[in-house]
């Protein structure tokens, strides 16, 4: 492997949740699934979550392909932080440091077979309309969703009710509900006409 230290650009962007800022990398970070970290004990199998949960205003951390979401608490202000902490993974990055330890990274990628579903959902499991939706949040709904700083997975469909996850920008975003109902509802009863009746974020 090479020491020579990659030019890296990163770029800091808001997203529609105002706790939550996205650092941009121009290139890939992880390979395989998303993943979110809440605290410093479940950041363990991330070196690059870890050290940014010794910034003390740091309270979740989410990393997907090419981007870092971050998400803050209360009690200091984007535009005091942003510099640092973009200057910190420009700098993590370029020096190649670990951003998942490998065995996280297998273990994720076996656990779950499809990025955009939740662990306690067997992909060989689904039905023939639950693969449709989860197709048609894979192609539609998640790239603008990352767009944002987050990600969402399907999680369930009961009754006519899809169920999903919200990670990232998107967990606790003032703006989810609505997006939400707006957005996801309306293009999957028009793709999945009297199959959809309502959906429900689990975490949200």
């Amino acid at each position: 492997m090479s020491t020579e230290k990659v030019p890296v650009e990163i770029y800091a962007e808001m997203t529609p949740n105002p706790a939550v800022m996205k650092f941009v990398a121009n290139m890939r970070l992880i390979d395989g699934d998303s993943v979110e970290f809440h605290n410093i004990e479940e950041a363990k199998p991330s070196p690059l979550a870890s050290q940014l949960f010794h910034f003390p205003f740091v309270k979740e951390v989410f990393i997907s392909t090419n981007f870092v979401a971050i998400s803050k608490f209360d009690i200091i202000e984007w535009e005091e932080v942003t510099q640092e902490i973009r200057g910190f993974i420009t700098e993590y990055v370029r020096d190649g440091k670990p951003i998942l330890t490998e065995t996280v990274a297998i273990k994720e990628t076996a656990q779950e077979t499809a990025s955009n579903i939740t662990p306690d959902v067997n992909p060989e499991d689904l039905n023939e309309v639950e693969t449709r939706i989860v197709e048609i949040l894979e192609e539609y709904v998640k790239p603008a969703v990352a767009q944002d700083g987050g990600n969402i997975r399907y999680a369930g469909y009961d009754n006519k009710i899809v169920r999903v996850q919200l990670q990232g920008a998107c967990s606790g975003c003032p703006s989810s509900t609505m997006t939400l109902k707006n957005g996801i509802l309306s293009l999957l009863q028009k793709m999945l006409p009297t199959l959809v009746d309502d959906v429900e974020a689990i975490n949200g």
